[in-house]
């Protein structure tokens, strides 16, 4: 193992573990899985790792991204997660098969640049459930599919949803049979088949282990439960699967005994909080060369149950070592089990390195 840090540990053979055993549910239940890539930048040894478990497509939120799994030669259909900007339509029909749309002006955007470059592009129009991120709302879902429908150079696929990302709201059946009953209403009134139905993300899962999600989903884009192994409902860990697929390194650059509460007068801290401390006492503290501009300081999960994440600034994690399991020393590496934050933060950040460990 090289030995520097900060870096960002990969485990693929993990990966591969916990994407198996989900795959193997959604398959069972006649559901296809786009597996998405874009926590770790779509990172070549997490996508093949996913790609050979058995995904059906991959999906990433960044053209780049969908650009670099193309170029390394991944043939797997590619998801465009993120709506795309009308000022990149030529782009989304270049490196995306599929994309998430909520608009009728870009479509039209995309059946012309797909119209130009020749090809066919696939969409999944995109109906906001209630979590109030991307989607058109329900009682115009209707009148924009009849616009859909005329446009040349696409495939209208079907209808999606995206639940538990900016309002938290759980997927459950009656969520699903709304998604149901929109598509019977768009049926009838364009006729098309709209053969896919897309219900969500990681956030389905647990419907779905359940047993209360309809037989018309076919469909859904998993990331975290595949990567992190946890259930996105509330970061339980994941029946079947690993939580240890990603580990980040830091190392001790300092160690000191000080107060566990600031001294003197205080204003905000450098980024305009004011955070609250709890009075231990003096205790045994470690600094690590990890900051804000590396992870997600507390989102961060020590491997030693006996240290405690106190915060961090840019470049600096501050910890509570006093009841540390191992060793602490000066230079002594520290390893941390990341959340989806920390390792979207660590993946994208230029001063982590990325190891891959066989």
């Amino acid at each position: 193992m090289p030995n520097f840090t900060p870096r960002l540990e990969i485990y693929p053979q993990r990966i591969a573990e916990n994407a198996r055993a989900i795959l193997k549910l959604c398959h069972g239940h006649g559901i296809q899985v786009a597996a998405v890539t874009k926590v770790t930048c779509a990172h070549p040894a997490v996508a093949r790792a996913l790609a050979e478990a058995g995904a059906d497509m991959l999906a990433d939120s960044r053209l780049e991204n969908l650009q670099a799994l193309r170029r390394m030669g991944f043939t797997l259909p590619l998801m465009l997660l993120r709506i795309p900007a009308p000022s990149q339509a030529a782009d989304v029909v270049r490196w995306s098969d599929v994309s998430l749309n909520s608009s009728v002006a870009t479509l039209r955007l995309l059946s012309q640049a797909a119209a130009f470059h020749g090809v066919r592009h696939q969409v999944i129009f995109m109906v906001d459930l209630g979590d109030l991120r991307e989607g058109i709302w329900p009682n115009r879902v209707v009148d924009a599919l009849r616009e859909a429908a005329e446009l040349p150079a696409l495939d209208l696929l079907g209808l999606g949803c995206n639940l538990a990302c900016y309002g938290g709201v759980i997927p459950t059946t009656a969520k699903m049979q709304q998604l149901i009953d929109l598509r019977a209403a768009c049926r009838a009134a364009t006729g098309l088949e709209l053969p896919v139905l897309c219900g969500g993300n990681s956030a389905n899962l647990p419907l779905l282990a359940a047993g209360g999600m309809p037989p018309e989903i076919n469909l859904l884009r998993i990331g975290e439960t595949l990567l992190l192994g946890c259930s996105v409902i509330d970061r339980s860990p994941w029946p079947g699967a690993r939580q240890d697929a990603f580990r980040v390194v830091g190392e001790v650059v300092e160690l000191e005994r000080k107060p566990s509460v600031p001294l003197g007068e205080r204003g905000q801290d450098a980024f305009g909080g004011t955070p609250e401390f709890v009075d231990r006492g003096v205790r045994k503290r470690a600094i690590c060369n990890l900051g804000r501009q590396d992870v997600v300081v507390d989102n961060l999960t020590p491997e030693d149950p006996g240290i405690i994440v106190l915060g961090g600034s840019s470049d600096h994690l501050l910890l509570d070592v006093e009841e540390a399991q191992q060793d602490v020393a000066l230079g002594a590496e520290l390893g941390f089990y990341p959340g989806y934050g920390a390792l979207l933060a660590a993946s994208t950040s230029a001063y982590v390195q990325k190891v891959v460990v066989a």
